[in-house]
């Protein structure tokens, strides 16, 4: 079989976000479940970023794996993607490969997709305004999902450089239809659903911004010294995570805190396959604070680029 290649436009094309959101639950019930083995990732510091090299395989097809991609935060300063790479798809069944698909393409959209998926399972059902932290390519796909997982009514968006929160809610607002405007970190805290996607090293989110019975997406801190919210943010807080032992190896934003002593394991009610599942509760009360650490998992990964492959094959 012919080695395909799957860029950008043709993982855009043909995988959906309401597509996506679905793949991901398949893939956090999966991974939770005990039905997807991955080691954990690889990462080589680079000058300008890192690289990563992260394998898995689903325990009973079609399809195993590995993600191999470059991420400089700086790269989107010089005309550049953050992200570059592919995904790399072998059968199950011969171990033949089948596909390289766009890296990038299908960690934006991933990523975004499980913040809408843990949204959807933890948020409060009548959640109407989004706050979110960042103005970059994330930040514009993060808005689209979470609108299609809850009554969107406003979002509001803060970055370090107010030009380019006043440019992407511009730009958004005209492309998307929805009421989007640039903010204080304040007034964008204070919304039913919170979403970090920056690159922050130390906390641009302070806890005593956000209110009871919100929840929060932390997305952009992937290092066990880096965080993007303070650790009054997710104190008092019930916290999941997309893979426990991933959020205890590489997630600044929960293992401060829990050195701190102001966060404990309890706090940390389990994985959001697990709430999927039934095997743990979710939300338990309006006024409860809810909070996803997503860190990136290679299932999701392979689960997204699997459907885009059997999509596109299937469409010959």
């Amino acid at each position: 079989m012919d080695l395909l290649q799957i860029g950008a436009h043709e993982v855009r094309e043909r995988l959906s976000m309401n597509d996506c959101i679905e793949a991901m639950d398949r893939a956090m019930r999966a991974l939770s479940g005990g039905f997807f083995t991955a080691p954990p990732r690889r990462v080589s510091p680079l000058p300008r970023g890192h690289f990563f090299l992260m394998p898995g395989a689903m325990a009973e097809g079609p399809v195993f794996g590995a993600k191999l991609v470059s991420l400089l935060p700086s790269n989107p300063e010089r005309g550049l993607p953050a992200v570059q790479g592919f995904v790399a798809l072998f059968d199950h069944d011969s171990g033949a490969p089948l596909a390289l698909v766009d890296g990038a393409e299908i960690t934006c959209l991933r990523t975004a997709a499980t913040s809408a998926l843990a949204t959807r399972t933890l948020a409060r059902a009548d959640a109407g305004s989004h706050g979110i932290f960042g103005a970059g390519r994330l930040a514009a796909e993060h808005l689209r999902a979470i609108a299609a997982v809850r009554p969107i009514a406003e979002t509001r968006v803060w970055a370090r450089d107010p030009d380019k929160a006043h440019a992407f809610a511009e730009r958004q607002g005209k492309e998307t239809g929805l009421d989007v405007v640039a903010c204080s970190p304040e007034e964008a805290a204070g919304c039913d659903i919170v979403t970090t996607v920056t690159n922050a090293p130390e906390p641009i989110l302070a806890g005593r911004w956000l209110k009871p019975g919100n929840h929060l997406n932390l997305v952009g801190a992937h290092r066990p010294d880096h965080r993007e919210a303070d650790s009054a943010a997710v104190a008092g807080a019930t916290v999941f995570g997309d893979s426990r032992e991933g959020a205890m190896q590489e997630a600044g934003d929960l293992l401060i805190p829990l050195g701190e002593g102001r966060l404990s394991d309890s706090d940390i009610r389990g994985e959001l396959g697990e709430v999927l599942a039934g095997k743990v509760p979710g939300r338990r009360d309006p006024e409860e604070r809810t909070v996803f650490k997503s860190l990136g998992h290679v299932a999701q990964d392979l689960y997204a680029a699997e459907e885009v492959y059997r999509r596109f094959t299937v469409a010959g």
